[in-house]
C-alpha cells in the first residue's frame, strides 16, 4: 500500500529491510521474451555470465504435451466430479505441470475464480466503470512500469496490458477497502493477466488474497510476518545447519523471505520454474510457498562448506539474494519440492503456537484474517459450484409439426369429448377381449351302458400321444364324481380294448 512497502525502488521499504534492492530490477530476457526472475541484481545483458548460468525451459516432447492437453480437457469438463472423487489425480497432474494452452482456464477451476465470476456476473464490469480512490490510482499509476518490463504485453506505457493491470488492481481497492492496494499485488496480477482476460484475473486475484494467502496485503503485514516465524521454525527441522546459521546471524526472516511469499516467487524464480511453482501452489495451498522457501534455504545455507562464503549478516543477505541457479533450476527445484515432508497440518500446528507467542509479546492481531483454505480442495468444499436446476424433459415425443394443445382451462365440450374417448376406447378393448376367448364346446354325454364312440375312442390318449396335464389334487375327488365315465376303471378298459385292437 502507499504506506506500507513505501517505495520500493530506492530501498526504504521497512518490511524488506534490502536496502538498494530496486522493485524494478532484476533479470533477464528469456525465452518467449518472459522476464526470468530477479536475482537481485541489475539488468543483465548477453554478455553477463550470469544470463548463460540461468536454466532453460524443460522441453516437454509434443506428443506426450497433447497427451496431457487431452487429459486435462477431460477433467476440465467433469470437473466438479474429478475434484469430489479424484482429486489425488489432479494433484499428480499438477506437479506434472499444466499445460500451457489451458493453464489459465486450469487456474481458474482451481483457485474458485470461475465460481466467483458465475456467483458475481456483472461485477468486475461494475467496479471497473466506478472512478476508484485517487490515494491509491496514483500508487498504481506509478508501479505499472515496473511488473515485468521486458515481457510484450507490459513493455509500452498505456499498452493494453498495463491498463487490465491498473483495472484489475483499482477495482481490488473497490472491492475491499479496507486493504486497498499493495505494491506486491502488482506482479502477481501481472502473472494472472499473461494467462487470462482481465474479468478472470481479477477474481483469481481475489481467491489469492482471501483464500490462499489471507492477510498478506494487509495494513500492518501481520499474516506475513506470522509465516515468516512459521518458516523458520520449520527450517530446524528441515535443515539444522541453516536454521543455527541465521539465528546466530540474527537474520529475522522478514528480511528475506517477504517478497518471497508475498509475490508467490514471482520476482525471485526463473519463468519456466515460476510457472510450475504456480501450478502446485493454485492445487495444494500456501504449503508450496514454504517448501519452495525451504528448499532455497536449504540448499543456500544447508552445509559448512556453503557457509565458508557468508561469514557476516551482510555476506549471508547477499547469498540469498543472488541465489544459485541451479537449486532454482525448473526439474531440480520441482523434485525437491514434492518431497519435502511439509504437510498443512505441521503448517497449522506451528500457527497456533506462533500465534499465542505473538499474543503473548504483542498482543491481539489488529487485522483478524478469515481462516486460509489450503488448495483446490478445500476451496472448492468451502464454495461448491452452482448446481443447475433441473429441467423436465418430454416421456411423450411427438412427431414434428405436431400442434400442442393451448394451456389453459378446459372447456365443457373438451371434457366431455374426452369423457366419451375413454367410454369407447373401454368398449372397444372389451369387445377386443371378448373375441380373443372362444365359447367352450359342448358335448352330449354318452347313454349309460354305451362305450365311448369311434370319435371318442380316437381323441383318448394312447400310449403314444402326449397326456394331459394332471389336475390339482383337490379337485380330483370333485372330477371323479361330476365325470364317473372316467374314473380309473373306464380308462383301464378304454386302455386295454385299444391294446386288443
Amino acid at each position: 500500500m502507499g504506506g506500507r512497502w513505501k517505495s520500493w525502488e530506492d530501498g526504504k521499504g521497512a518490511p524488506t529491510a534490502l536496502a538498494g534492492r530496486s522493485w524494478a530490477r532484476g533479470g533477464c530476457r528469456g525465452q518467449e521474451g518472459l522476464l526470468l526472475g530477479g536475482l537481485g541484481r541489475g539488468p543483465c545483458s548477453d554478455s553477463d555470465p550470469i544470463c548463460f548460468l540461468l536454466p532453460r525451459v524443460e522441453e516437454v516432447p509434443l506428443e506426450v504435451l497433447r497427451q496431457r492437453e487431452s487429459k486435462w480437457l477431460d477433467m476440465l469438463n467433469s470437473w466438479d466430479k474429478w475434484m469430489a472423487k479424484r482429486h489425488k489425480k489432479i494433484r499428480l497432474r499438477c506437479q506434472k505441470g499444466i499445460p500451457p494452452s489451458l493453464r489459465g482456464r486450469a487456474w481458474q477451476y482451481l483457485s474458485g475464480g470461475k465460481v466467483k465470476l458465475q456467483q458475481n456476473p456483472g461485477k468486475f464490469d461494475e467496479l471497473d466503470l466506478s472512478p476508484g480512490d485517487p490515494k491509491w490510482l496514483d500508487v498504481i499509476e506509478r508501479d505499472l512500469h515496473r511488473q515485468f518490463p521486458f515481457h510484450e504485453m507490459f513493455v509500452s506505457r498505456g499498452g493494453h496490458g498495463q491498463q487490465d493491470l491498473f483495472r484489475v488492481l483499482k477495482a481490488y481497492t473497490l472491492y475491499r477497502p479496507e486493504e486497498g492496494y499493495c505494491q506486491a499485488q502488482a506482479p502477481v496480477a501481472a502473472v494472472l493477466l499473461m494467462h487470462m482476460p482481465a474479468e478472470q484475473a481479477f477474481w483469481c486475484l481475489v481467491q489469492i488474497c482471501e483464500k490462499y494467502l489471507p492477510g498478506y496485503y494487509s495494513e500492518k503485514l501481520e499474516a506475513i510476518q506470522l509465516d515468516g516465524e512459521i518458516l523458520f521454525s520449520l527450517l530446524h527441522k528441515v535443515s539444522p545447519v541453516a536454521y543455527k546459521h541465521l539465528s546466530k546471524q540474527k537474520i529475522d526472516p522478514i528480511l528475506y523471505m517477504t517478497e518471497w511469499f508475498m509475490c508467490a516467487f514471482s520476482r525471485t524464480l526463473p519463468w519456466s520454474s515460476v510457472l510450475r511453482v504456480w501450478d502446485m501452489f493454485f492445487c495444494e495451498g500456501v504449503k508450496i510457498l514454504f517448501r519452495v522457501g525451504l528448499v532455497l534455504l536449504k540448499h543456500s545455507l544447508g552445509s559448512s562448506e556453503k557457509l565458508k562464503a557468508c561469514q557476516g549478516q551482510y555476506e549471508t543477505m547477499e547469498r540469498l539474494r543472488s541465489l544459485n541457479p541451479k537449486i532454482m533450476q525448473e526439474t531440480f527445484l520441482v523434485q525437491e519440492v514434492i518431497e519435502l515432508p511439509v504437510t498443512e497440518r505441521q503448517i497449522e500446528r506451528e500457527h497456533l503456537i506462533q500465534l499465542r507467542k505473538w499474543k503473548d509479546t504483542r498482543g491481539e492481531l489488529q487485522y483478524q484474517s478469515p481462516p486460509r483454505l489450503h488448495g483446490a480442495k478445500a476451496i472448492s468444499e468451502a464454495e461448491p459450484a452452482p448446481q443447475k436446476a433441473l429441467e423436465p424433459s418430454p416421456s411423450i415425443r411427438l412427431p414434428p409439426g405436431t400442434q400442442l394443445p393451448a394451456a389453459g382451462p378446459k372447456s365443457r365440450q373438451q371434457k366431455q369429448a374426452e369423457k366419451e374417448h375413454q367410454k369407447a376406447l373401454k368398449a372397444q378393448a372389451k369387445q377386443q377381449r371378448g373375441q380373443q376367448q372362444p365359447p367352450p364346446q359342448q358335448q352330449a354325454p354318452p347313454a349309460l351302458g354305451e362305450g365311448p364312440g369311434p370319435a371318442a375312442a380316437a381323441q383318448a390318449p394312447g400310449p403314444s400321444t402326449e397326456l394331459a396335464p394332471l389336475a390339482a389334487p383337490g379337485a380330483e375327488g370333485a372330477d371323479a364324481k361330476d365325470s364317473p365315465h372316467h374314473s380309473k376303471e373306464s380308462l383301464t378298459s378304454q386302455e386295454s380294448e385299444d391294446t386288443y385292437l
